[in-house]
């Protein structure tokens, strides 16, 4: 289950990636669609969110900062 950590209330733009970058901030950057390439990175809101290991951070349905912990399992490859 997701926990709403910081409410940003962002609002979206159709063909923008919107993401919780390295530093703790939020940042969009236009997809990529066929041949045209996405890219140039900008930053939408500074929250300086301190990322913990093993939770994923993104923006939820209403434009609000959220993580969830990671499920790590599954079966292992075999090594050829």
């Amino acid at each position: 289950m997701a926990q709403k950590l910081l409410k940003v209330g962002i609002k979206r733009q159709k063909g923008y990636l919107y993401y919780v970058d390295k530093k703790g901030d939020v940042s969009c950057a236009k997809m990529a669609r066929g041949k045209k390439k996405g890219g140039n990175p900008k930053k939408v809101a500074k929250c300086g969110i301190e990322r913990k290991k093993g939770y994923l951070y993104f923006i939820d349905k209403k434009g609000d900062i959220s993580c969830a912990k990671m499920k790590r399992g599954g079966k292992r490859k075999k090594k050829r």
